[in-house]
């Protein structure tokens, strides 16, 4: 028995993109094959009366017009709203990690300590960061905000296992990037994991097939090993792009398509 707060937790679905396939999404998929496989664009809220913490950013609509083929349905914020949580009041917002689809509205949170890994920081400040692929994973606006947050105290870089507050804990298992941590939240069902990228998809860590985007193979499969130990049941992983989360958990009365409950 814990004495730590239990959480309710909530994902908000604040994109949408129908343009991509099942190649997309594996690593090594044969792109000569495959039928489409629609990626949807969450961040994730755990609420209690001792605490609300929220997780990843999301991005903007700027960015979604900018990078084409994506339907920006609905700011993380609004929903927050509906919610009943004042985004401009969180007190903790971490982020798995640097690409841009999860660091966007970190100004949207102004009151927020912001938790990232040391090591993924470090990666993306590296030359590695702006070499091949790796400069299409980044918006140089959000670098540019976060690093100001570093210098003003505001985003505090840390390295391996912290308590966010009693009852979640982030968890760095790397793989999908250099620094990337998940989520574990106490819930009344148990332990919810929120993978974030550790696994796209259900069928990622479902098949031990990891996602397309590799940094280290080998921790991608260790962070598969990671979630299944914290969770408290296969019920309570959460991928961090899967469509089927929507289906898999009760919708928010008026925000259907919007914003699920896990727990």
């Amino acid at each position: 028995m814990t004495d730590s707060p239990e959480y309710q937790v909530y994902a908000i679905r604040f994109a949408h993109r129908d343009a991509s396939y099942r190649w997309e999404h594996f690593y090594r998929g044969d792109p000569h094959g495959g039928a489409p496989m629609p990626i949807d664009y969450f961040v994730w809220v755990a609420t209690s009366p001792e605490a609300t913490v929220v997780f990843d950013a999301g991005y903007t609509p700027e960015t979604a017009a900018r990078r084409g083929n994506r339907d920006y349905l609905q700011s993380p914020m609004e929903t927050l709203g509906a919610l009943g949580i004042d985004a401009s009041t969180v007190e903790h917002l971490a982020i798995s990690h640097l690409h841009y689809d999860h660091v966007g509205h970190i100004k949207d949170f102004p009151a927020a300590r912001v938790l990232i890994q040391q090591k993924e920081w470090d990666f993306w400040n590296a030359p590695s960061g702006s070499r091949g692929d790796n400069v299409h994973h980044w918006e140089p606006g959000d670098m540019e905000y976060i690093a100001s947050q570093i210098a003003s105290g505001r985003v505090e870089l840390v390295d391996g296992e912290v308590e966010v507050v009693p009852g979640i804990t982030l968890h760095r298992t790397g793989g999908h990037t250099a620094g990337l941590q998940i989520f574990r939240i106490q819930t009344a069902a148990g332990h919810v994991v929120l993978t974030a990228d550790a696994s796209h998809f259900y069928e990622n860590i479902g098949s031990d097939r990891p996602y397309a985007l590799v940094d280290h193979l080998y921790s991608m499969h260790l962070a598969f090993d990671t979630i299944r130990e914290l969770a408290d049941s296969e019920e309570l992983i959460v991928p961090g792009h899967d469509p089927l989360v929507l289906e898999r958990f009760p919708a928010v009365d008026g925000l259907e398509g919007l914003a699920v409950r896990i727990a």
